[in-house]
């Protein structure tokens, strides 16, 4: 038994305790003198009594309430039934003639319950109607998630509910089966949230990207919610009923990740998984983890667990139930795997020795470019938007088998070719980790030792995906990220990649818009030789430098 038992008398205790023993049949959902027993109970001591009830009609739980409310702990992961439903159905007492609640359904919706009814007890202590709900396995987004019964007369209660849970089970597993094969595990689906004030067309955009790093983390997007609001809820960031609608929408697709395409505080994301039973991950783990899973190099994992380690740290508060969710898989490799165990104090040790370790990289890297300064050998980097091209485009410049894959972050560590012309001429041709819009601060400082190779460059060549809907985004991001890196004094050429897959309408815009920039093809070959030229153009050979 739970709740406030402060002030009943023993016999009214031992009342309680009696609801407690009674086995609650599966049709009808009580007999009739345990429905009076209960609505005398709860009459006799003015408050709401409750009753959560296993699949067998035994009592798992008595909980007593407030007149006017019932509180419901945080029951344990272990309790979730086989199926999408929890396993337990709730029976409670209203001391007035009034249906269920707003509270009563976000109990139902959050606890994922099998049914929520409420008994109304009248001023005689007598039982008086029903009112019943249970979730919808096919709600959508907009759509009410609960399906509310009409009203029964307490004594003509004919209900099975055995067979009511049944077939919600059966609708959920086929609905899983609908959703198998070509989709992801139910851990592997995730719901992609966007919550802000920005034009709904941009927040698509920025939806549509999260959508493509999702997939390259091995996420299967099952379904989006996108909510326009002039201040975002400093709490929860959704309100409680798009909360509510966000949770069902989960539930009817099976997916076990809620994805927030923005960065969470610590405190919104203990809030959100204590208000859930959904795994939190916002857009900076999620490329963190894409980052873990692409980092090959000993530079690179050091960064990327570095990255991790700082993204952690003020999110460190133990192991409660609500943090627990958050670790593992998707957004927990590497270090993260272990996190909740290390406190503050080691992890900023390890910190420490990580920027020790790169530090002694990037004197090794520098040395290497000096060599290659001594040696006369100019420096052509590839920069720009993730998946724009550049390992394509450097694997045909140079007939290289450089990883190159339709993902964003196919390419983490710095890869450099030697490209050769006539005149016995050469340059170093390097592809670079691709950039993106809000980068997470954490990627900004760790991943200095990768983009150090930059600095030394003695042309840019701003690669661009031609044919993306967010072409002028995408370049004005690489642009803001040059500049804010003070790399935006060294001479540069962009580079209008995928042209052979542009119509003729978006040929003249794209040229119109970018009338500096060169048409080329990574794939077809198509505009190398212009770009080749501008490379012996824009680089400064010098008397004798690149001749050997």
């Amino acid at each position: 038994m739970q709740g406030n038992t402060e002030g009943l008398k023993a016999s009214q205790v031992k009342a309680l305790e009696r609801l407690y023993q009674r086995r609650y049949p599966l049709v009808g959902g009580y007999t009739l003198d345990q429905a009076r027993e209960l609505a005398a109970v709860s009459h006799g001591i003015g408050r709401q009594v409750a009753l959560l009830i296993d699949r067998k009609g035994r009592p798992d739980m008595v909980l007593v309430g407030e007149p006017h409310a019932i509180y419901i702990p945080e029951l344990e992961r272990s309790r979730l039934g086989s199926g999408r439903l929890r396993g337990l159905r709730l029976l409670h007492t209203h001391l007035h003639d009034q249906p269920l609640d707003q509270e009563d359904l976000t109990d139902l919706l959050f606890l994922r319950l099998d049914s929520a009814a409420a008994l109304t007890v009248d001023n005689m202590a007598r039982p008086v109607r029903l009112y019943l709900a249970n979730l919808l396995p096919a709600a959508k987004a907009g759509a009410k998630p609960y399906d509310i019964h009409p009203s029964m007369a307490w004594d003509k209660v004919s209900l099975d509910f055995s067979a009511m849970t049944q077939a919600l089970e059966d609708e959920f597993a086929r609905l899983d089966v609908a959703l198998a094969g070509s989709e992801a595990g139910e851990s592997g689906r995730a719901v992609l949230v966007a919550v802000g004030s920005a034009p709904r067309l941009e927040m698509e955009a920025s939806m549509d990207e999260l959508a493509d790093l999702a997939k390259t983390a091995g996420l299967s997007v099952a379904g989006r919610v996108i909510q326009r609001v002039p201040e975002v809820n400093p709490r929860t960031i959704l309100g409680k009923g798009k909360l509510a609608e966000l949770e069902v929408l989960a539930l009817s697709t099976g997916a076990a990740v809620l994805l927030f395409d923005q960065e969470l505080t610590p405190a919104q994301m203990r809030n959100l998984a204590e208000a859930t039973e959904r795994k939190i991950l916002d857009r900076t783990q999620l490329i963190l983890d894409i980052f873990a899973q692409r980092a090959k190099s000993r530079s690179g994992k050091l960064q990327v667990e570095m990255a991790q380690l700082k993204y952690t740290l003020p999110r460190l508060v133990g192991k409660n139930p609500a943090m627990s969710r958050l670790m593992g898989g998707i957004g927990g490799r590497g270090p993260g795997e272990t996190k909740l165990e290390m406190d503050r104090r080691r992890i900023r040790e390890r910190i420490t020795r990580i920027k020790r370790e790169l530090s002694d990289l990037r004197k090794h890297r520098a040395k290497a470019r000096d060599r290659r300064a001594k040696a006369g050998l100019p420096i052509v980097s590839l920069v720009g938007y993730t998946n724009a091209g550049k390992s394509t485009l450097l694997n045909t410049l140079t007939n290289s088998q450089v990883l190159a894959e339709n993902k964003l972050f196919a390419t983490l560590d710095p890869v450099s070719r030697r490209l050769r012309f006539p005149e016995e001429r050469e340059l170093v041709l390097t592809d670079t980790v691709g950039f993106i819009r809000n980068l997470p601060t954490e990627l900004k400082e760790a991943f200095q030792a990768t983009l150090e190779e930059l600095e030394s460059a003695d042309l840019l060549v701003q690669v661009a995906d031609a044919g993306h809907p967010e072409l002028a985004v995408q370049v004005q991001a690489v642009d803001d990220i040059l500049r804010e890196m003070d790399l935006d004094s060294i001479p540069r050429l962009l580079a209008l990649n995928k042209w052979d897959a542009l119509d003729l309408d978006r040929r003249a815009w794209v040229t119109s818009r970018y009338p500096e920039g060169l048409a080329v093809s990574a794939i077809s070959r198509e505009g190398l030789a212009p770009l080749v030229r501008e490379f012996v153009r824009k680089v400064d050979w010098g008397s004798d430098r690149g001749k050997k």
